[in-house]
């Protein structure tokens, strides 16, 4: 989900070639010169940048959970004094850039994160509870009646949406990024605001 404009490092080109090929042939489905093949070097070339597949898988997991922290953190920073319903808009829309652009990655996390060390696997769910937690209290100053345990469900629940994605057929099959992106964020505000408590009348 990076939003750099330079051109992306061989160690990038790396790690996102085996992040294509992990996700559509599997972890042990990929060898190391196929990865090189990819970006144009030997495999044993791909040592001088990686110990090997395990360490790319690492950096891919560990790499993407905390891109996702740090940018939900600089999008709060941001929105310093706006409105808790546009901060939630911005969060939304974050997770949204990370689900159709970086599908790859869901599909590792969700297939591979058993293979990582487990330092490396307790990194990644510390991390991912950290992010939790900034929307958390962001959705309660959205819903003051949500209890927190009732709003983690509900974070939880829309991150399980958003990252269908991989499930939504191949990029060209969607109808479009931009509308792809506003269908997912409406479906996001709807399941939030459906996890309002409501009161009897």
């Amino acid at each position: 989900m990076a939003t750099r404009t330079d051109a992306p490092t061989r160690r990038e080109q790396i790690l996102k070639e085996a992040a294509r090929l992990f996700a559509e042939r599997g972890f042990h489905g990929v060898g190391v010169d196929e990865i090189g093949a990819a970006v144009g070097i030997s495999g044993p070339g791909l040592y001088r940048h990686f110990a090997g597949k395990d360490a790319m898988l690492a950096e891919l997991l560990v790499g993407i959970s905390g891109q996702l922290l740090t940018g939900a953190k600089r999008r709060l920073q941001e929105a310093d004094g706006v409105a808790a319903e546009a901060v939630l808009d911005s969060l939304i829309e974050g997770h949204i850039d990370f689900a159709l652009d970086d599908r790859p990655l869901i599909t590792l996390h969700d297939r591979e994160l058993d293979r990582l060390r487990d330092s490396d696997r307790k990194l990644v769910r510390q991390l991912q509870r950290q992010y939790v937690e900034l929307w958390v209290e962001v959705l309660r100053e959205v819903y003051p009646a949500l209890a927190e345990p009732a709003a983690r469900s509900a974070v939880h629940s829309v991150f399980g949406l958003l990252n269908s994605t991989p499930h939504l057929g191949r990029p060209g099959a969607l109808p479009g990024r931009a509308t792809t992106a506003a269908l997912l964020h409406r479906m996001a505000r709807g399941a939030f605001a459906a996890a309002e408590p409501t009161t009897a009348g």
